[in-house]
């Protein structure tokens, strides 16, 4: 989205916010201000940072931006017709998210100044994690959540952030085997933490990213190294998996129907609901999935199918392919080997994320109760995602006033 071409796509997902805003707004003949104060601000936001970016900052692309509102837009319209009280704290971690956002996109504009928040960063999310393990308590399984003053955060989904960052800036220049060896004791004791949680889900997408940054290492005896280690992660990781916990969340995986009322009750309701949606679905709010448990968090791809329709969930499904196609394109001319690595490994984290959320809802894949980035409710995780944003964003040499440097 260059040039005046902003302009009408901006437009046309602002026409298509307005459509689907007004039927949360609308509801009998009552008003939902809180659904109208929403989108007015959350449209000027994005028509206010489209026009300083282009206009002022004379910054050519505004893909990713129109694809982060584009699926935001459909997480808020989720959240206010399936759980209207719960509006405004979501749009809450939109801002806190976007804000993030711009404030990464400025840290990680000087390379230099990147690497000396390395190894902040990489002590605060391990710190973070440790804290979350001792005091979490248990939530439907796991110890992933942390509660402070009321408010609880999902610290995995912002270490997120620190994982990539931590990764980047240390593979960009790796001038020594003290540092190699340092991120991989980094990772290795950030996923261990997340299964210690039982966070499962996590886990693998944290795996997954770790396999991703060893691959942009240049093809050198350290990527070799790098990829052995990653090797015996995954050995480790079979091996906890065969623990009872993990062992009974894999049970109905592939026979959900020999379980309907109990380990796949889940699964059953989404394959049953969401393909009654049909092309263009049943109408937003009117859906039965919405009623079964973490319907706007994990099986939110599933109320799209039913209430929005086949039509609009292979859209959301193609915008992920969008995202890692444009990471991948970005990185190759990208002005340092951080925003390459940056870039390819959040690109790469979306579109598994997104995978494991769309397959896992349908049965392809064991259930792991990961959210589909941007969509899902969930205050960590919208603000993980669009701070994920600005890794991919600032490898695009567009990003910079002046064009390609």
């Amino acid at each position: 989205m260059s040039g005046a071409k902003w302009f009408p796509t901006m437009l046309l997902i602002s026409i298509f916010q307005l459509i689907t805003f007004v039927q949360i707004i609308f509801v009998g003949d009552t008003v939902n201000k809180t659904a109208v104060f929403v989108f007015v601000v959350f449209t000027a936001m994005e028509w206010l940072w489209s026009v300083v970016s282009t206009l002022l900052f004379k910054k050519s692309s505004l893909a990713l931006e129109g694809i982060a509102f584009f699926l935001t837009g459909i997480g808020l319209v989720v959240v206010g017709s399936t759980n209207p009280s719960l509006l405004l704290k979501q749009f809450v971690a939109v801002i806190i998210g976007f804000i993030s956002y711009v404030a990464l996109l400025f840290l990680i504009s000087n390379v230099d100044r990147a690497e000396r928040f390395r190894k902040p960063m990489g002590v605060a999310a391990i710190v973070l994690l440790i804290i979350t393990l001792i005091f979490a308590k248990n939530t439907h399984g796991a110890y992933n959540w942390l509660i402070i003053g009321g408010i609880s955060i999902q610290a995995s989904e912002l270490v997120k952030v620190a994982f990539i960052f931590v990764g980047a800036a240390t593979l960009e220049k790796i001038q020594s085997t003290r540092h190699l060896t340092a991120y991989v004791i980094f990772s290795i004791t950030c996923v261990a933490l997340l299964f210690l949680m039982r966070d499962l889900g996590t886990a693998l997408i944290f795996f997954f990213t770790f396999v991703v940054l060893a691959f942009m290492r240049s093809g050198d005896i350290r990527t070799i190294v790098f990829l052995c280690l990653g090797a015996a992660m995954l050995a480790s990781l079979i091996v906890m998996i065969r623990s009872d916990y993990v062992l009974r969340r894999f049970e109905a995986y592939r026979h959900v129907w020999e379980y309907p009322e109990s380990k796949g009750y889940q699964q059953t309701r989404v394959l049953t609901y969401s393909v009654s949606g049909g092309l263009l679905g049943i109408g937003i709010g009117q859906g039965k999935l919405k009623h079964v448990f973490a319907a706007t968090e994990d099986l939110v791809f599933g109320v799209i199918c039913e209430e929005w329709g086949m039509l609009i969930a292979f859209l959301i499904a193609l915008s992920f392919v969008f995202i890692f196609i444009h990471s991948i394109r970005s990185a190759n001319g990208a002005r340092s080997a951080f925003y390459s690595i940056a870039s390819c490994a959040a690109g790469g984290l979306f579109l598994f994320q997104s995978a494991l959320n769309i397959f896992g809802v349908t049965d392809f894949l064991p259930l792991t109760g990961v959210t589909l980035p941007f969509v899902s409710r969930g205050g960590s995780s919208t603000i993980s995602c669009w701070a994920l944003l600005a890794f991919i964003k600032a490898a695009d040499n567009r990003t910079w006033a002046g064009g390609k440097k």
